[in-house]
C-alpha cells in the first residue's frame, strides 16, 4: 500500500513538473499569449490603415476633386489663370 501511494505521488509530481517546466507548460503558453496579443495589436493597426487607404482609393475613383485637392496641397499645383497667395500667421 505504501509503494502505491509513493508511485501515485511521484506520478503527480511528474505531471506537475511537465505542466510548469515542459515544452507546452505554463510559461510557454504565457509567452504564446503575449505574442498573440502583440500580433492582434499589429493586425488592428494594419486594419485601420487599410480602411483609410480603401477610403482614399474610393475617393480618388469617384471624383477629380480629390485629385485636384491633393495636387494643390501636396504638390503646390496652381492653375494657369490663378495667382498663388500663401498666408502664414506670425508667431509672437
Amino acid at each position: 500500500m505504501r509503494s502505491i501511494s509513493f508511485a501515485l505521488i511521484a506520478l503527480i509530481a511528474l505531471v506537475h513538473a511537465e505542466l510548469w517546466l515542459g515544452k507546452s507548460g505554463v510559461p510557454h503558453v504565457l509567452d504564446l499569449q503575449n505574442q498573440l496579443d502583440a500580433q492582434k495589436a499589429t493586425n488592428e493597426t494594419a486594419r485601420h490603415r487599410n480602411e483609410r487607404l480603401a477610403a482614399e482609393v474610393n475617393d480618388l475613383k469617384e471624383g477629380i476633386e480629390m485629385v485636384e485637392e491633393k495636387a494643390r496641397f501636396e504638390l503646390g499645383m496652381v492653375k494657369p489663370d490663378e495667382i498663388l497667395v500663401q498666408w502664414s500667421a506670425a508667431a509672437k
